[in-house]
């Protein structure tokens, strides 16, 4: 194996003896990999798997996602910055194509775990290092996640390191594998009252297509959907021209009927209570509500203040005070889609033309959102329209 990945590194041009030229990622982009990075939500099981071990034995916790760029580095502060000097940082590409033979970059592409000791690196200046690295697959589907590592001077490296990791990189996928079912079981829950509604067929899918309910058809176990689906019209190579209707945690599927026929009419924000805020979109296939976050209900409060729509900048000064911080506002828009597509517009952002939104605020309006620091609640608690 080590001997294979010394060719492909030859093969890619890396040279043995010089630094590997890194471009990092940007904060933002990072930051971005980090949220959409499904490896976030198991980061706690590996941190307790690994991250104590690996302090006391000086050592490092890296963690990557499947293009080899390293998302999170924990551990020993001195070899932290042992690390530092390799550029084996945040951002980091830690590809075979760029730093040669290591155990991230001969995991990503054996899919199994692997240790690299010392010379067995590919760059020389990496020879005083061993790391052993097991890949992570999302379990429903075997594709890969990315990596987990420990990374460290090779005289501190323990052989059992390489079990260790493997073991806790399955303990990783198994959490997966559980909050998966536990999502898709909030789902199910959710949907059967709306297709207990519905004539016709039509099946209720999470993001990534899993079925949890149908009703009119034979049950698959998943459904193609495009990549970044979004609420209306859909055509699915299984049952044709289908219409696309977000649920909470998912997607209403009604097979062979017109946009026209689904698109959801009103929605009914409730900013007046204390303890939470929630969204109640209604259409042809019954409502449904949403519990909403502290930020969408910030989101969501000012669009609803605003029927003529904000640019991201402007939603950036209601939310922060601050208009630079368009990259914040248009990920959390990003998210709000996933439940609210067919009721949020763009360019600017606002409500949908033709939906119809009641917006309830508690009776006194100091009371509005009382948690919220945004600056555009600051001022409706006072009476002030925002400009």
């Amino acid at each position: 194996m080590i001997g294979a990945s010394w060719r492909r590194a030859l093969d890619s041009g890396v040279d043995p003896d010089a630094e590997p030229p890194q471009q990092p990622l940007s904060v933002a982009e990072l930051e971005h990999r980090r949220q959409k990075s499904q490896l976030a939500a198991v980061l706690p099981v590996l941190n307790e798997g690994l991250l104590a071990t690996a302090d006391a034995a000086q050592q490092i916790m890296v963690v990557t996602d499947a293009e080899g760029r390293v998302l999170w580095r924990e551990g020993s502060a001195p070899v932290r910055r042992m690390a530092d000097r390799l550029g084996f940082d945040k951002g980091a590409d830690w590809t075979e194509q760029v730093v040669g033979t290591n155990a991230i970059g001969t995991a990503l592409v054996a899919r199994r775990p692997v240790l690299v000791h010392s010379a067995e690196h590919f760059i020389r200046s990496h020879h005083q290092w061993t790391c052993a690295a097991a890949p992570l697959h999302d379990p429903r589907d075997g594709r890969l996640l990315g990596t987990v590592d420990v990374s460290g001077p090779a005289q501190s490296f323990h052989p059992t390191t390489l079990s260790l990791v493997s073991a806790v990189a399955r303990l990783a996928e198994g959490e997966l594998r559980s909050r998966h079912h536990r999502s898709l079981e909030r789902l199910r829950s959710s949907a059967a009252p709306v297709l207990a509604r519905l004539g016709g067929q039509a099946l209720v899918v999470d993001p990534n297509g899993w079925v949890v309910g149908v009703t009119g058809l034979t049950p698959p176990d998943r459904v193609a959907l495009p990549k970044a689906p979004e609420a209306g019209p859909l055509w699915l190579p299984r049952y044709g021209m289908c219409a696309l209707e977000p649920l909470p945690g998912g997607w209403l599927i009604r097979v062979g009927r017109a946009e026209r026929e689904t698109m959801p009419s009103r929605v009914v924000l409730d900013v007046s209570r204390r303890d939470g805020s929630t969204v109640t979109v209604s259409g042809p296939a019954g409502s449904w509500s949403h519990e909403l976050s502290p930020r969408h209900a910030e989101l969501l409060f000012v669009l609803a203040a605003q029927p003529q729509g904000r640019t991201a900048a402007e939603l950036a000064q209601d939310l922060f005070g601050d208009a630079g911080r368009t990259v914040t506002v248009r990920a959390e828009l990003s998210r709000l889609r996933r439940h609210l597509g067919s009721v949020l517009a763009h360019r600017p952002y606002r409500f949908a033309d033709g939906v119809e939104v009641e917006l309830r605020l508690p009776a006194r309006p100091g009371r509005l959102l009382p948690h919220s620091l945004a600056p555009a609640v600051a001022a409706a608690r006072r009476g002030r329209h925002m400009s």
